[in-house]
C-alpha cells in the first residue's frame, strides 16, 4: 500500500519569514514582532493538520481496496453484525442462550409448543419428535351455551390425545383464524356478531409461514388439521401440496380423517342410545361437541349455569351428570385420535415408502414409535 503524503510548501515573505535584525530588538522582539510570530505558529500548525488529514485520507482509501482479515472463529459474532450476515453472540449475555446449553429442568410432560421452553423443544426433537400437529379451529357463532372458540377447546383434547397416541409428536398452537364468510357482505358466519373470518388466502398463508417455521427448526413429519369444515379442509390440502412440491418430498401432511371422525363420534353416542336420530334442538351445537369440551372446560359449555337454570341439555340429552358427560367425551375423545393416529402413520409410511432408499433405511432403524414401525414395514414390502 502505498502513502502520498502532500505537504505544503512554507509561505514566504516577511510574513513567514521572522526578522533576523540584531540588537535589542532581537532579544526583546516589539509587539508587531510578537504578533508575526504568533500569526506565523498558526499558519504552521494549519500546515501541519492539513498534511495529518491528507494523510489518514490516502490511507484510508487504501486500506479499502485491501483484503480484509476474517472474523476470528472465536470471536463474538457480533464482530461481523454490520454486514448483516449474523447475529450477536447470544452466549455473550447468558450462558442458558447458548444451543448446547443443558437443560437446567427435568424434561416438560406437555406436548404443546407454546408451554415449552425452547430448551424443551430442543431436547424433544433430539429425543427423536420429529412430528409436529398443527391445528386450526375457529371463532363462530355456537348457539347461547357454547363458546365462540368451540372447535379451539375441542382441539386441546383431541389434538393432544392424538400427539400421545403417535408417541413422537408435539401440538403446535391452534390457530384460531380461518375462513367464516365474507367480511364486508357478512356471509356464513359472519352474520352472527362476535365471530372472526380471514379471507382464504390469509388463512393459506398463515398455515404456510407457521409450516414452514416447523420445517426450519427441524421438524421432519407436518401435520395439518381442521375442527372446522368449509374452505379450511381445502385450504390445508392446497398448503401441503404447494409446500411437498416446492421442497421435493413429503414433509406436509394434511390428516382430512381427523374431521371426517365427526361423524364416527356421532354414531359412537348414536350407538349407544345417548342420542336419538332426528332430535335436533336446531343449534350449532351437539352431544359430540358438548361432551368434548366438557374434557377442556366446562365453563365453555356454562355447565354450572345451565344446570341452575335448568338448561342443561343438547338435542334431548341430559348434562346434569357431569361424570357422565365427560364419560361420554372421554371415549369420542379416543375414537378420534386413534382414527387421527392411524391416518397420520399411515400417510407417513406411505410416503417413506416411495422416498429414497437411504431414507427408507434410516427411518426404519428405529421401530420404537408406531410411525416407524409402520415405516419399517412398508419398506419391507
Amino acid at each position: 500500500m502505498k502513502v502520498l503524503v502532500l505537504k505544503r510548501s512554507s509561505a514566504k515573505g516577511p510574513v513567514a519569514k521572522r526578522s533576523s535584525a540584531q540588537g535589542p530588538s532581537a532579544q526583546k522582539p516589539s509587539i508587531a514582532g510578537r504578533l508575526r510570530g504568533g500569526f506565523e505558529s498558526l499558519v504552521s500548525t494549519a500546515a501541519a493538520a492539513s498534511t495529518v488529514a491528507l494523510t489518514f485520507c490516502f490511507v484510508a482509501a487504501g486500506a479499502a481496496g485491501a483484503p480484509q482479515p476474517a472474523p476470528s472463529a472465536a470471536a463474538p459474532a457480533s464482530a461481523s453484525a454490520s454486514s448483516g450476515a449474523t447475529r450477536p453472540n447470544p452466549c455473550a449475555r447468558n450462558v442458558y442462550n447458548c444451543p448446547d446449553t443443558p437443560n437446567p429442568l427435568p424434561a416438560t410432560k406437555t406436548i404443546w409448543l407454546e408451554e415449552m421452553t425452547w430448551m424443551d423443544v430442543r431436547d424433544a426433537l433430539s429425543a427423536g419428535k420429529k412430528t409436529i400437529i398443527i391445528p386450526t379451529g375457529g371463532v363462530e357463532p355456537n348457539g347461547p351455551w357454547v363458546a365462540l372458540g368451540k372447535h379451539d377447546y375441542i382441539l386441546r383434547v383431541t389434538c393432544e390425545a392424538t400427539a400421545r397416541k403417535l408417541g413422537n409428536a408435539l401440538c403446535a398452537p391452534i390457530i384460531p383464524f380461518v375462513p367464516e364468510g365474507d367480511l364486508e357482505a357478512k356471509t356464513g358466519h359472519m352474520s352472527s356478531v362476535g365471530t372472526i373470518s380471514v379471507r382464504q388466502e390469509t388463512y393459506e398463508a398463515l398455515v404456510t409461514d407457521i409450516t414452514r417455521s416447523m420445517k426450519a427448526h427441524g421438524f421432519e413429519n407436518i401435520i395439518l388439521i381442521s375442527d372446522n369444515g368449509g374452505t379450511n379442509q381445502g385450504g390445508m390440502k392446497a398448503v401441503a401440496e404447494r409446500l411437498n412440491a416446492e421442497w421435493g418430498r413429503t414433509l406436509v401432511y394434511y390428516i382430512p380423517e381427523y374431521y371426517q371422525s365427526w361423524e364416527g363420534a356421532d354414531a359412537i353416542l348414536l350407538k349407544k342410545g345417548v342420542t336419538k336420530a332426528g332430535v335436533r334442538d336446531g343449534l350449532h351445537d351437539d352431544p359430540s361437541v358438548t361432551t368434548l369440551i366438557m374434557l377442556a372446560d366446562p365453563n365453555m359449555i356454562r355447565w354450572s349455569e345451565r344446570v341452575k337454570a335448568g338448561k342443561a341439555t343438547i338435542d334431548g340429552v341430559p348434562l346434569t351428570d357431569k361424570k357422565q358427560v365427560q364419560a361420554w367425551g372421554e371415549e369420542l375423545r379416543d375414537y378420534r385420535a386413534g382414527v387421527t393416529a392411524e391416518a397420520i402413520t399411515k400417510a407417513i409410511a406411505k410416503a417413506m415408502a416411495v422416498a429414497q432408499p437411504a431414507v427408507r433405511a434410516d427411518a426404519a432403524a428405529d421401530a420404537t414409535t408406531p410411525i416407524a414401525a409402520a415405516a419399517a414395514t412398508a419398506s419391507a414390502n
